[in-house]
């Protein structure tokens, strides 16, 4: 499960590309490992160092300059996480830190990996976000609410979300923590099953 989500200001990166896809996110010579962890250094790893394979920065790549150490929001383009569906882009993303992705639309699959590894996708016109990069000073910082579903650089902008992902963020929630908050209502359920239907629990 991951870390409940409420409220967070934090540092803003802007990555203001369209289409940036899941193999962009992490590629796949990244991916050393079915597991979560240890897919931090490989995020973006394409952009953010010299050459393939290595790990000298790219001083260009903004996740390596200072004003946005620590950043905990992501500032993106249009159909962010499309190409493939593997969960490693919504791992890595994670494991580096980030909580929020702000951006104009999701592939639907990506979004789904975000909601179950504690990051918040936020749906917002691709204007809006130019125009708070473009007034940002060195560093920028944003409020996403989930609580009150706003975002805010200062103004706050309303944005929707499907109610089961935002309880799921809001609570920390996996999709099995979410089945299992019915535990009462299922056993209640094969009780009742049971007795109406004995032959199928031989």
């Amino acid at each position: 499960m991951a870390e409940p989500f409420t409220r967070l200001t934090a540092v803003a990166a802007p990555l203001l590309r369209d289409n940036v896809d899941t193999d962009a996110i992490i590629p796949s010579r990244e991916m050393t490992s079915v597991g979560r962890d240890g897919l931090a250094d490989g995020l973006f790893a394409g952009w953010r160092y010299m050459r393939v394979g290595g790990r000298e920065p790219n001083p260009d790549f903004v996740l390596n300059q200072p004003d946005y150490a620590g950043a905990r929001i992501l500032l993106s383009g249009a159909n962010f996480g499309c190409g493939s569906s593997r969960e490693h882009a919504a791992w890595a993303l994670a494991e580096y830190g980030f909580r929020a992705i702000v951006a104009p639309s999701f592939n639907p699959i990506f979004r789904g990996n975000c909601i179950r590894n504690g990051i918040v996708p936020v749906e917002l016109p691709a204007e809006a976000i130019a125009r708070w990069v473009a007034a940002a000073p060195a560093i920028h910082r944003v409020t996403v609410d989930l609580e009150a579903r706003t975002v805010a650089a200062p103004d706050p902008i309303p944005f929707a979300i499907d109610a089961e992902g935002r309880e799921m963020l809001l609570h920390g929630l996996d999709p099995i923590a979410l089945t299992l908050r019915d535990a009462a209502r299922i056993a209640a359920f094969r009780a009742a099953d049971a007795t109406a239907r004995p032959w199928a629990y031989l």
